[in-house]
């Protein structure tokens, strides 16, 4: 407890600003902008990573297969941390939690950009996801607490804010420090936004913690972590360079069979003990659940499939990482913009109406990047990002209201880390099945192209003496050289064209996926009632409460 005359304990600060006080209106929207800092600070982490990737390969001199690990890493120990969140704040308090997740994060963000290898990196990159496993579910929850249910979707409208600004920035920040700086960089930017987080939340946070305390399900957790590690583990190496048996090979089979395993030893006793790491039966609540069917399809197409633009930008198109960076920073910026008005819509009509809006216009986004090519015009590609954005902001708000309407706020940390692990693995299965799906159709059109290209024909043989003249103007050389490289060029065409092709089939697959979120929406009920029991005492809420699950 800190001493009544340290003139920086939050007692002493509290009789100088009285906003600091619980009972203060202004309290809350401090609180939820402490809280907005670290979200911004983790997931800023988590897009900023991407574009670094091929400096990566070249600093440490390794391959694709290993420096994938350097995300892998981060988001397997991410899935496993935010399950876990819930329990370490009800029982240790959920501001203790939370500066622990923040100074883990933030120091292991300095001992990142000091790794000398890339074991030291993907070392450093796990405490990395240790830290922001417990800040974005923790996060959440502090925020959802604070309001009240009418004011919660316009909170968490804001609260999503942060995550669409790093959304945007994180790419084309990540973009500008590697090209005039290095590397290092990128991690470095994470520890002054880390410093200023733990301060925010360490001067106006109040603490809280569930009453009573339960014990920590142990086997629940290895079990947990077992599934998850080994279930992402064989979906993210099930087509790597080193795995030569591809899906069939002996150690994706033995990774799912302990996935397998893990998961019905984690579901038995989560069944069984009286205190399990995850309520399972947070799932009989109905909206709870059909919020997360329709989180998981979302994870699946959405994230599932972002990876390919900034591929198609830059190997297609010939961007540069920060090229291809400033592309993404209008994504966000809408959705910062629309996130709030859709939460404000929720909290004043039904939810139902942006959620389905949005997820409509999300899946028509995805449409349109199914007709992409080899000479797509800039606008061609910004408008559809324009439009995501405005969709992602008018889906998350009120999705995150209607899941969460009828959850109570001691078991809220578990409610939003539980989706969270959702959303993580419907983004990993799509990374998977879409990874495994571009690989096919790349060979499925590199086939087709071959059958039409003709060598006999009269255009194959005009265009081939063109790219030979051209070759023997450019490089010299011999008549035979220069018609190998003509054949080359030819070759690279095709095979650039068959990756586009490709690329626009799994946008279709992804854009397919998310419309199918339209059915669990018209499943999930409106929150008249809720609305209802703000206006009644809270043992009556609670009985209500009580009588719909």
């Amino acid at each position: 407890m800190a001493l009544a005359g340290n003139p920086f304990s939050r007692r002493t600060l509290m009789e100088e600003y009285p906003q600091l006080r619980p009972d203060h209106p202004t309290y809350r929207w401090l609180v939820l902008a402490g809280v907005m800092i670290s979200t911004f600070m983790a997931v800023l982490d988590a897009t900023i990573v991407n574009v670094a990737l091929s400096k990566l390969m070249s600093s440490f001199g390794v391959s694709v297969d290993k420096v994938e690990w350097v995300l892998t890493a981060y988001l397997l120990v991410f899935a496993v941390m935010l399950p876990t969140s819930g329990w370490l704040a009800d029982h240790i308090g959920y501001k203790r939690v939370f500066l622990a997740g923040l100074l883990i994060f933030t120091f292991s963000s300095f001992l990142c950009s000091l790794a000398w290898n890339l074991n030291a990196l993907i070392l450093f990159r796990v405490l990395q996801g240790a830290g922001a496993g417990i800040l974005m579910p923790v996060g959440m929850a502090i925020v959802t607490r604070e309001f009240p249910a009418e004011k919660r979707g316009l909170a968490l409208g804001f609260w999503s804010m942060a995550a669409s600004a790093s959304v945007s920035l994180g790419p084309a920040i990540g973009g500008y420090l590697i090209e005039h700086y290095s590397w290092h960089a990128i991690f470095d930017v994470n520890v002054p936004v880390g410093i200023a987080g733990m301060s925010a939340a360490a001067i106006i946070l109040r603490e809280h913690r569930a009453e009573g305390s339960r014990a920590f399900d142990f086997v629940g957790f290895v079990s947990l972590a077992a599934f998850l590690t080994s279930l992402l583990l064989a979906l993210s190496n099930g087509n790597s360079a080193w795995n030569t048996g591809g899906w069939h090979s002996a150690y994706i089979r033995t990774c799912f069979a302990v996935s397998i395993v893990s998961l019905v030893v984690f579901l038995i006793v989560e069944f069984s003990v009286e205190h399990p790491l995850i309520e399972l039966g947070l799932f009989k609540n109905f909206n709870f659940a059909w919020s997360n069917v329709l989180m998981f399809l979302f994870g699946f197409g959405m994230f599932g499939s972002t990876f390919l633009l900034p591929i198609y930008l830059q190997n297609s198109l010939g961007y540069t990482a920060l090229q291809a960076g400033l592309v993404f920073l209008p994504v966000g910026l809408l959705q910062m913009i629309a996130a709030p008005l859709a939460g404000g819509f929720a909290d004043r009509s039904s939810p139902k109406i942006p959620t389905i809006l949005g997820v409509t216009l999300m899946a028509f986004t995805f449409y349109q990047f199914g007709s992409l090519s080899l000479f797509s015009e800039h606008r061609q590609i910004m408008l559809p990002l324009y439009l995501r954005g405005i969709a992602m902001g008018m889906v998350l708000p009120p999705l995150m209201t209607l899941s969460i309407s009828e959850i109570s706020n001691k078991k809220m940390a578990q409610a939003s880390g539980l989706m969270n692990v959702v959303r993580q693995l419907g983004g990993s299965f799509g990374v998977a099945v879409f990874g495994t799906l571009l690989t096919r159709r790349t060979i499925y059109h590199s086939a087709a192209y071959g059958e039409r290209i003709d060598p006999q024909s009269a255009m194959f043989r005009q265009i081939a003496v063109r790219l030979q003249s051209h070759a023997l103007q450019a490089t010299g050389g011999t008549v035979a050289d220069a018609a190998a490289k003509a054949k080359t060029q030819l070759a690279s065409f095709v095979a650039n064209q068959a990756f586009v092709r490709a690329v626009d089939d799994v946008f279709l697959a992804a854009g397919a996926v998310i419309i199918i979120g339209v059915i669990p929406v018209l499943f999930l009920r409106t929150h008249r009632r809720a609305s209802s029991r703000a206006r009644v005492g809270p043992k009556q809420a609670h009985s209500a409460m009580e009588q719909d699950a």
